[in-house]
């Protein structure tokens, strides 16, 4: 035998490194027993020869470290294994219960649950496949072959295949049937799978957000994956065992999922060199139900936990006033109220200082970023937030808000709404003079939720370009509160920059949008404005959000869209926030 030269093999690996593309990094839990964790060579082997660099995860608890190691990995890959611990399904053991591990089993629910409102890709293999639905709000069987024919689903007949085979784990032993509408059919472009199987607990319902891709002849669900554009499947076979016999069949489920990582591993990067701003939320709206923002709370989709999961590093965070009477004493209220919202966003931001902060201006955000801090901007929705006095403008920029939008849903004393009455036939006189007031003390001026007429006078009428914090397209959705072609094009000749909403009856006339209608308005907008004048207004917490993109943790999606669509990473700055501040800063010089 050769003398092995290790010297010789680390210069030449040293000397290769920066030759080779950075390959992501695909965590595999690993299995534990008598105080061992161990992993299956196969898992590795996949994953190396997809292209993907592995890495087993061994079982603890400390929620701080696994938040720390998620924040590193790409992908995860939740291995096969014994049964699941039925206690933590609420659920009692039934006599065919077999070998269970609750110490992999609790981490590893955690660990499904924290990687899926980070948005990171996995994969779920026998087992694995059981606890990304047991993470995540799904149904399993305890035992397959025990289960009640008058309790059973109807999609589950009585079994009659062999789910645990005692071939070799190389071999397949029977075939499954994969449903065409699937991201499953589309790695293995074919509708029927020869497969293995070491089970006898199963998928029962899967959760919510996921289907099933793939049964056996038994109705036995064999496959499962994301209904809300996610990259996450799992299957009830082992995927990994066939290429130990050098068959490569099932290579293009790992293949998936190393291109899955990769992309998110892009999209992650170029979140750390870039300012993401959301332009609108109405999040301050939730405030007096005794909101922490620095807790993750399903009330809100807008907190400091779903900000850092979905990389966003700031929002623009609205004092919203509901039009109203405009009575001398109802304008007061108003002003009023909105000082209070104002007042409230301060005072969120001080307790948890350590973490965020109030940005005034562009040069304070890039601060707070370098700082690891994210970052909340003020604004006023609605200019009846001044009443009918027009020292309220200068006195709201004062105290660090950056944009008012004009109006709301009904004309005010300032111009006509979308959803108004055509009172003023567009700005009314004091309108004109508040749009002067505004770019003299660097307010800046938003026409979301302006009539046409009201936003072609304020165009005429203001010295500096103005912005639509969250508007959608007309030729793509014909509602009233959306832009027209000739208005984006308007807006973009005088410099001005529109943010698409995600607001589902502002995406779609059905009422039901997902990602890929945010994407089709993004791009319509980018195809008649240019990309210099476009950006992303969620109007998170005054809508529901959609499929893909229902909470502030899932906004990374669009970063890994844009990418999809082949956007590079300066036009993805500017979109996600460069362009807007850009306007804010010149407003603001001013």
């Amino acid at each position: 035998m050769d003398k092995f030269d290790w010297n010789s093999e680390y210069d030449k690996l040293h000397n290769g490194f920066a030759k080779h593309d950075e390959r992501p990094l695909i965590g595999i839990s690993g299995n534990y027993s008598d105080q061992t964790c161990t992993l299956a060579e196969g898992y590795y082997r996949s994953v190396l020869n997809a292209g993907g660099i592995p890495m087993i995860i061994p079982p603890f608890e400390d929620t701080d470290c696994l938040g720390d190691l998620l924040d590193k990995l790409d992908a995860i890959i939740f291995s096969g294994g014994g049964d699941i611990n039925p206690l933590y399904l609420g659920e009692e053991p039934v006599p065919e219960l077999h070998g269970i591990n609750p110490v992999r089993d609790r981490q590893e629910l955690l660990l499904a649950k924290m990687a899926y409102d980070r948005q990171i890709p996995m994969l779920g293999i026998c087992k694995g496949i059981q606890i990304i639905t047991a993470a995540l709000g799904g149904k399993l069987y305890q035992d397959i072959y025990s289960i009640d024919p008058d309790k059973s689903h109807k999609e589950n007949t009585a079994c009659v295949l062999k789910h645990s085979q005692d071939l070799d784990r190389t071999q397949p032993s029977h075939y499954v049937t994969v449903d065409e509408d699937s991201m499953l059919f589309n790695i293995y472009k074919v509708n029927k799978l020869a497969v293995n199987s070491f089970h006898h607990q199963a998928v029962m319902s899967p959760a919510p957000g996921f289907k099933v891709s793939a049964v056996s002849c038994d109705g036995v669900i064999e496959a499962i994956e994301s209904t809300e554009h996610k990259s996450i499947i799992g299957v009830q076979w082992h995927p990994e065992c066939f290429v130990l016999a050098g068959d490569n069949s099932m290579m293009p489920l790992f293949c998936w999922l190393k291109q899955e990582a990769a992309e998110f591993h892009e999209a992650k990067k170029i979140h750390q060199h870039i300012i993401s701003l959301d332009s609108h939320c109405d999040t301050p709206m939730f405030f007096h139900q005794n909101i922490n923002i620095a807790n993750r709370d399903s009330r809100i989709q807008v907190d400091l936990h779903k900000m850092c999961e979905g990389h966003l590093d700031a929002s623009i965070m609205v004092a919203y006033l509901e039009q109203g009477a405009r009575d001398d004493e109802s304008l007061v209220k108003a002003t009023q109220k909105a000082n209070l919202i104002l007042d409230n966003i301060e005072q969120m931001a001080s307790e948890h200082a350590d973490v965020m902060g109030i940005a005034h201006n562009p040069d304070e955000l890039y601060e707070l970023k370098r700082s690891g801090k994210r970052a909340v901007m003020m604004g006023v929705e609605n200019g009846y937030a001044i009443g009918k006095d027009i020292k309220n403008v200068g006195l709201f920029r004062n105290r660090g808000v950056v944009y008012m939008t004009l109006c709301h849903n009904g004309d005010n004393d300032i111009c006509d709404s979308a959803k108004g009455n055509a009172e003023h036939n567009g700005v009314s006189d004091f309108g004109a003079d508040v749009i002067r007031e505004m770019n003299r003390v660097g307010l800046m001026v938003d026409l979301s939720h302006a009539s046409e007429k009201s936003f072609y006078d304020a165009i005429d009428i203001s010295s500096l370009p103005i912005v639509c914090s969250h508007s959608s397209c007309r030729a793509l959705c014909d509602h009233p509160r959306n832009l027209t072609d000739d208005q984006l094009r308007r807006l973009a000749e005088s410099g001005g920059v529109a943010q698409v909403t995600l607001y589902n009856h502002f995406l779609n006339s059905s009422g039901t949008a997902n990602i890929h209608d945010v994407m089709a308005h993004l791009n319509h907008m980018i195809d008649i404005m240019g990309v210099d004048h476009v950006g992303i207004g969620t109007d998170f917490d005054g809508s529901d959000g959609e499929t893909g993109l229902a909470s502030a943790c899932e906004l990374i999606n669009i970063t890994r869209q844009l990418l999809r669509n082949r956007y590079n990473e300066k036009d993805i700055e500017k979109i996600w926030g460069g362009n807007f501040l850009r306007l804010m800063k010149k407003v603001q010089s001013v």
